[in-house]
C-alpha cells in the first residue's frame, strides 16, 4: 500500500528530502523521471537507500495529490522540452492511496498463485490515467489484465494497481476499503483480503506503524475469519436476508405440487464455521416488507435492502440506511461472504435442522504429514532426495519456482523418502503431491 503525502513526515523533512533528492540527480546528471528512496527513522531522521532511474509503480499517488501526469512530463523531458513549471507550482491537494493487487495468496504466506481469471470485475472507475482529477475524489484502476485471461508463473505477480482520491486520510481510506469489497477476483488467489484488513486496522488508520508493522501485527500469519469487524452482526444479517430472498424465488417457482408449495417462516439460524472446524450459531429473524428486509439478529433489530440478483458475486445494499458492497458466493449448502477483509463460511437453517445439526460430529481433516505437497503453483526445478534416503528437519527435499520467485521446501522432521512423486521440470498446481515419507 503506497500513499501520499506520507502521515508521518514533517514539512521540513520533507523539504529536506526533496533537496537531497534535487542534488543527487544533479550530481550524475539525470535529466528523467526518477524515485529516490529513503528509510526514516522515529526521530525524523533519514538515510540514503537507492535511487531508481525510471516512474515506480506508486507514481499514481503523485499524480492524484499534484494533478500532474507524470508520463506526460518524462516524454516531454525526453523530446527536449523544458517542464513548464517549477518547484514552488507544485502544490499538494487531498489524500491518495494505491493498493497494488497481486497474484499472491495471504494465506499461504504471499505465495505466487497463477492460473484463469475465472471472474475479473474491477470496481466502477471514476478517475483516468492523463485525465484531471476530479474534484470530489475518486477512484481509478490501472491494469493490462481481462477476465478469462491468463496469469502465468513467468513474470512479476502485480495484475493491478488500485489508486483512490480523497479530501483526507480518512476519506482516501473509507474509499478505497470500499472499493476492495467491490473488487471481485476468482479462479486465482489475490491479496486484497489481507489489504481489506490492514485498511480496518487501527493503527493502520492512526497511521501508526513502521517497516516491522505486518510482522508485529500477523505473527502467526493472516486468517480471514480472525478479522475483526466494526459491525459484528452484518455478515450474519447478511446471509440471512440473502437465504430468504433465494427462498423467496424458489417459492415462486411454477409447477408446485398443490397443497404442498413451499412455506417460507421467519426464523433462521445462521452457522458460522471456522478454519478449525469450530461452529457457532446465530438466530436471526426475517421478514420482508416490500423492498426492505427487517432481520434481527442478537436483539437488534436491522433494516437492509439488496440491489441486483442472486448471482452477483459483489452485492450491493444498504444496512440501516447505510450503503455497503460484500462478496458472496453459494458453496452447496453454503454461503462464503467477505466484508472489509473478514470471510466467513455461514449455513442458514431452521431452528429444527440447526439443532440436529449441532449434534453432528466435526469431521477431522486429513493427515498429510506423510506427503510433500505443493504450496504453490510453479515449475519443480530440482528435486533433492532419492527413494530411501534418510532427511533430517530442515533438510532441502526440493525446490518450486514461479513469478520470479525460488520457493526452497524442507523437511519439517525427520524420516525417510518412500518415493518421489513429481519429476524435475513438471508444472506443478497447488497442493500436488511432490514426494512421500513412510508411515
Amino acid at each position: 500500500i503506497e500513499e501520499a503525502p506520507s502521515p508521518f513526515i514533517s514539512e521540513a523533512t520533507r523539504k529536506a528530502m526533496g533537496e537531497q533528492a534535487v542534488a543527487l540527480a544533479k550530481a550524475v546528471k539525470y535529466q528523467s523521471a526518477g524515485t529516490v528512496e529513503f528509510v526514516v527513522g522515529k526521530d525524523q531522521s533519514f538515510y540514503f537507500l537507492e535511487m531508481n532511474t525510471r516512474l515506480q509503480v506508486e507514481h499514481p499517488v503523485t499524480e492524484c495529490i499534484t494533478g500532474l501526469d507524470l508520463v506526460e512530463q518524462m516524454i516531454r523531458v525526453a523530446a527536449g522540452e523544458p517542464l513548464a513549471f517549477g518547484q514552488a507550482d507544485v502544490q499538494r491537494r487531498g489524500w491518495a492511496m494505491e493498493c497494488r493487487i497481486n497474484a499472491e495468496d495471504p494465506f499461504r504466506g504471499f505465495l505466487p498463485s497463477t492460473g484463469r481469471l475465472v471472474r475479473y470485475q474491477p470496481p466502477p472507475a471514476t478517475m483516468e490515467a492523463a485525465l484531471p482529477v476530479p474534484e470530489g475524489g475518486g477512484v481509478r484502476v490501472d491494469t493490462g489484465v481481462y477476465e478469462g485471461g491468463e496469469i502465468p508463473m513467468y513474470y512479476d505477480s502485480m495484475i493491478a494497481k488500485l489508486i483512490v482520491h480523497g479530501l483526507d486520510r480518512d476519506d482516501a481510506i473509507a474509499r478505497m476499503r470500499a472499493a476492495l469489497n467491490a473488487f471481485v477476483i476468482r479462479g486465482i488467489s489475490s491479496n486484497i483480503p489481507f489489504q481489506a484488513a490492514l485498511l480496518a486496522h487501527p493503527k493502520f488508520v492512526a497511521g501508526d506503524f513502521n517497516t516491522g508493522f505486518i510482522a508485529e501485527q500477523y505473527p502467526k500469519g493472516f486468517s480471514a475469519d480472525r478479522v475483526p469487524h466494526d459491525k459484528p452482526d452484518f455478515l450474519v444479517a447478511l446471509a440471512a436476508a440473502v437465504k430468504r430472498r433465494s427462498l423467496e424465488r424458489a417459492a415462486g417457482l411454477t409447477g408446485q405440487l398443490r397443497g404442498h408449495e413451499m412455506e417460507i417462516r421467519d426464523d433462521f439460524v445462521v452457522v458460522l464455521h471456522a478454519e478449525d472446524g469450530s461452529r457457532t450459531q446465530t438466530a436471526a429473524h426475517v421478514r420482508r416488507e416490500g423492498p426492505l428486509y427487517d432481520v434481527e439478529v442478537n436483539g437488534r433489530a436491522h433494516v437492509m435492502r439488496l440491489h441486483g440478483s442472486l448471482r452477483d458475486v459483489a452485492l450491493r445494499g444498504e444496512l440501516d440506511e447505510q450503503p455497503f458492497c460484500a462478496q458472496i458466493e453459494r458453496d452447496g449448502l453454503d454461503y462464503r461472504i467477505s466484508h472489509n477483509g473478514l470471510s466467513v463460511v455461514a449455513r442458514v437453517m431452521s431452528p429444527r435442522a440447526a439443532q440436529l445439526y449441532e449434534l453432528m460430529p466435526v469431521k477431522a481433516p486429513p493427515d498429510l504429514s506423510r506427503f510433500l505437497l505443493s504450496p504453490m503453483p510453479g515449475l519443480l526445478v530440482d528435486v533433492a532426495v532419492q527413494p530411501g534416503q534418510k532427511v533430517m528437519a530442515g533438510e532441502k527435499l526440493a525446490v518450486i519456482e514461479a513469478m520470479k520467485m525460488e520457493n526452497i521446501l524442507v523437511a519439517q522432521q525427520d524420516g525417510v523418502v518412500a518415493r518421489v512423486v513429481a519429476s524435475k521440470g513438471e508444472s506443478l498446481a497447488v497442493d500436488q503431491v511432490i514426494l512421500e515419507f513412510e508411515a
